[in-house]
């Protein structure tokens, strides 16, 4: 069957497609930084919990404290990637998640599994290491769970091809499971937040450091020491990864477009600068590369998408029909929602450390 059959006609966009590019590049690379520093802190407190005797403290209140209010921002800044996703790719996400709508549709029950469990979690504390651990875990097993769906969605929606797939297994249980990228696409992305969530700890205790707190300099050595192994491993399982895209795909960012490498050369050296600086346990010249980093596999990501899907469509391709009275209207709640959020996060910088435990 041809796979140009099963895409639906899209739908109209009320600006120029350049527009919602551009914020939805924006808005993933926000959700991607606390989505990871979520999904990384967690995995490196349970291993630390699982390191840590019975008898002793519990080794990782700093992390039990911020680990809710990080599920909280990272779920709320996906919406906005997921909107503007839909707006250009509407007719392909769409239709992804409808073939794997079973999975999709717990995501949301997942979601507030984890959220509730994280926040056992923090108040488990005074409580046995056996229930920090059990509680802890239960919310890293939900949080990737729902990351293998996404990773699922993503990969589907990037080949129709496999869509007619659908008529031999009718019905909302489909995973993309013969994708030949998506187990190492999932393993590079959650090595990748392994290695912001160091890095997140490392900034924290820097903090922590500057007034005074007894031990934030063993935490700080400690968050980067994770940050740059993190990220030794998530370069060596990106060469595999890179190599999983079709042939056509990745010539591209090795010579066939000029484009295409340059930004993925750019991501490599904002990788080993990161890399070089965390080794250094230089914090904030290793946080800067890594936005750096971050921005650039952004921009990679999205570049790959747009190959994947160039048999079938483009951005361009979609017709626009002006509507600049809501757009308008959008730019202003947009701002005056960053500065909530920002004003919401100064309040919540000066609440005491024991109250928000």
């Amino acid at each position: 069957m041809d796979p140009v059959l099963l895409i639906p006609t899209p739908d109209t966009i009320p600006a120029p497609w350049g527009f919602f590019e551009f914020l939805l590049i924006l808005t993933f690379f926000a959700h991607l930084v606390f989505m990871n520093a979520m999904l990384g802190s967690a995995m490196i407190a349970l291993v630390r919990e699982m390191r840590t005797p019975a008898s002793d403290p519990p080794p990782c209140r700093d992390i039990a404290g911020k680990l809710p209010y990080t599920i909280a921002f990272a779920v709320n800044f996906g919406v906005a990637p997921l909107l503007f996703l839909q707006v250009l790719y509407g007719h392909f996400i769409y239709t992804s998640s409808i073939l794997m709508g079973a999975y999709w549709l717990s995501i949301i029950g997942l979601l507030i599994l984890a959220y509730y469990s994280a926040y056992l979690y923090k108040m488990a504390a005074n409580l046995s290491a056996g229930a920090r651990k059990r509680t802890l875990a239960t919310s890293l097993v939900l949080l990737l769970t729902i990351a293998f769906f996404f990773v699922n969605n993503i990969t589907l929606m990037q080949t129709p091809q496999t869509w007619e797939a659908y008529f031999q297994r009718p019905g909302t249980t489909f995973l993309n499971l013969a994708e030949p990228t998506l187990l190492v696409r999932y393993l590079h992305f959650v090595v990748a937040s392994v290695a912001v969530g160091g890095l997140a700890l490392a900034l924290l205790a820097f903090f922590q450091q500057k007034k005074g707190e007894p031990g934030a300099a063993n935490r700080l050595r400690g968050g980067m020491r994770w940050f740059t192994y993190a990220t030794v491993v998530q370069i060596a399982t990106g060469i595999p990864f890179l190599f999983s895209l079709p042939k056509n795909i990745y010539q591209l960012f090795v010579g066939d477009s000029a484009l295409h490498a340059a930004l993925f050369a750019a991501a490599l050296l904002a990788a080993s600068a990161s890399l070089y600086y965390g080794n250094k346990e230089r914090v904030w010249p290793a946080t800067f590369a890594l936005a750096a980093t971050i921005f650039f596999m952004v921009l990679v990501r999205d570049l790959t998408r747009q190959a994947y899907l160039a048999e079938y469509f483009h951005p361009a391709d979609l017709r626009l029909v002006p509507q600049w009275s809501p757009m308008f209207l959008f730019l202003a709640i947009l701002v005056i929602g960053v500065a909530v959020v920002l004003y919401m996060l100064r309040l919540a910088a000066r609440v005491p450390e024991e109250m928000g435990s």
